[in-house]
């Protein structure tokens, strides 16, 4: 344990800043596209309540580290709780979760990219992003560091200044008079089906995905018992602003015109006359992509080799230099970056929606799972169980939700898939553990 601290090095508000560097990305600027085509107006009350859910895990989560940082975090957490097949299945959840969320914001990216080149198909444009994120990673840990400190504060930046952009709109002050639009989104927050708010939610629930980083990188802090100061504040701010922004693009343009073939963002502002800020925002969306895309393929690459490191993946992938990525596990990211690519290709149409469902689904299961730990863990009096009860009941709704749509159902399917896989490899696991140690 004195290791751990004396290797902490961040203060509480930097690791806050790291958090809203790996959670702002392309889930809030397209993957909100879908929440808002199927909710509606109802979208900011999606958001509000994913913004509680996502507060009531982290908190578990902060907690459990307080008490005991460990290197390996939910998943050593989760180890501890209910035994090692927890740990393996809830490591390899995670990594099928990023590998998910890595090829959504391949996709996203390529739909950005469109924007100035929509004759170049999108898995071409898929390929040049894939080919500059793996080089950040091959040169090293550091480079990743610096680039998430740079694009956190981009991304802030690039909300606000939508924010401050709507408002000079809607006064007038720009874009060539009053705009036409639902000027009381509130009054209209059920125009699209019920049923939508209960499916938006998962979508919801994505644009906060990144906060089980700030778990894993808790043991950087000088004091892990920061932990749940460094996640409270922001969490609080980001739901926030999320609610502000959403309400600024119904209130800009019919939540009608969204579609996920752009940013609803940028539908926004394209209806009014400023040309240039679209492409303003459009390369801001691209470069906070850019970002949240590298931090997944760095984590679907460390999470193998960390989980090698424990025995709960093939040996080959632990070996590597202080610093740099082992050459197996960086093997492996590439095919799972052509493995996108390929889909990218053979489902062009529909490609952003159905693995962004998967992708969210399986960040539920990980949240799910962190949940349960908590309980296990350290839960003793009323208040604690009530909040894990309110957060695994949020988590179910969103869940469930993608069981009533037909494009959702697909993502379901997959993510359920990805479980059934993951459940016979800890099954065979477990078999064969008691064999090796007899």
């Amino acid at each position: 344990m004195a290791d751990v601290h004396k290797k902490g090095k961040l203060a509480w508000w930097q690791l806050s800043f790291i958090g809203i560097g790996c959670i702002i990305g392309t889930g809030f600027f397209l993957g909100s596209s879908i929440a808002i085509e199927k909710a509606g107006p109802a979208v900011l009350l999606a958001y509000l309540l994913a913004g509680i859910g996502t507060y009531i895990v982290f908190r578990s989560l902060a907690a459990m580290t307080a008490n005991h940082p460990e290197k390996g975090s939910f998943r050593t957490y989760a180890k501890q709780a209910f035994g090692p097949w927890a740990g393996f299945s809830n490591g390899w959840v995670y990594w099928s979760s990023e590998m998910l969320i890595m090829g959504s914001q391949l996709t996203a990216l390529a739909i950005f990219a469109q924007f100035w080149f929509s004759a170049i198909p999108l898995w071409m444009l898929a390929c040049v992003f894939a080919v500059l994120g793996l080089l950040v990673i091959w040169l090293g840990v550091q480079q990743v560091e610096r680039m998430e400190n740079v694009f956190g504060l981009i991304k802030i930046s690039a909300i606000l200044m939508f924010i401050l952009i709507a408002i000079l709109a809607m006064t007038g002050v720009i874009g060539g008079g009053k705009p036409q639009a639902v000027t009381t989104p509130m009054s209209a927050l059920f125009d699209g089906e019920w049923s939508g708010l209960w499916i938006a939610l998962l979508y919801a629930f994505y644009a906060f995905g990144g906060i089980e980083v700030m778990g894993l990188m808790a043991n950087e802090l000088k004091d892990p018992k920061d932990a749940p100061k460094s996640g409270t504040l922001m969490l609080i701010a980001l739901t926030c602003v999320y609610v502000v922004a959403f309400y600024f693009v119904i209130t800009l343009t019919s939540w009608k015109n969204i579609s996920t073939e752009e940013s609803p963002f940028l539908t926004a502002l394209t209806e009014y006359s400023f040309p240039w800020v679209p492409h303003l925002f459009n390369s801001v969306l691209i470069i906070a992509g850019f970002s949240t895309m590298v931090a997944s393929l760095y984590a679907v690459t460390t999470m193998v080799m960390t989980l090698s490191e424990e025995g709960d993946a093939p040996k080959i992938f632990v070996e590597k230099e202080e610093g740099k990525v082992s050459k197996p596990a960086f093997l492996l990211t590439i095919s799972v970056v052509i493995l996108s690519i390929i889909l990218a290709v053979l489902l062009p149409d529909r490609i952003f929606e159905y693995v962004t469902t998967a992708a969210g689904l399986m960040l539920l299961y990980n949240w799910a799972f962190i949940l349960l730990s908590y309980r296990k863990l350290m839960v003793k009096g009323k208040k604690g169980t009530a909040l894990v009860f309110i957060g695994i009941s949020l988590i179910v709704v969103a869940v469930t939700g993608t069981w009533i749509d037909s494009m959702t159902r697909i993502g379901f399917l997959v993510s359920l898939s990805f479980l059934v896989l993951i459940a016979v490899a800890t099954w065979v696991k477990q078999n064969k553990t008691p064999q090796s140690g007899a």
